[in-house]
């Protein structure tokens, strides 16, 4: 029953290595009239996987409670193991080098904002 404006998305690094995570922040607004809970989402996307992938997956969300005109940072942790897949051949999780997109919104289909960043 009110509206929310995502803003100010963030990445720690451009860069994650396969024993390293990087944050994501995001902030909130409640840009409405009425207090409100927002569930912030955190979709990843393989930009170059070598098998079909999903197009987004969800890696993380959190629910936030806002006032009129309040705002909140909210923070995600994204690591090799959140980029990974199941590899059927090999029989194992595995993540592989490339570049990737850290969305974030309200839904799959709600998307705010977006940065890429390399997985090394």
């Amino acid at each position: 029953y009110t509206k929310y404006e995502y803003s100010d998305l963030q990445l720690s690094a451009s860069e994650i290595g396969t024993e390293e995570s990087i944050k994501a922040s995001v902030t909130v607004k409640n840009v409405g009239e009425r207090d409100g809970e927002e569930i912030v989402q955190l979709y990843i996307s393989d930009c170059q996987s070598s098998i079909m992938r999903p197009k987004k997956e969800l890696k993380g969300f959190a629910k936030v409670e806002l006032n009129p005109g309040q705002t909140k940072n909210v923070k995600f942790t994204i690591t090799a193991e959140s980029l990974s897949f199941f590899d059927d051949k090999a029989h194992c999780w595995r993540a592989e080098s490339g570049e990737f997109e850290a969305l974030i919104g309200a839904a799959s289909d709600d998307i705010r904002t977006s940065l890429t960043f390399t997985l090394k």
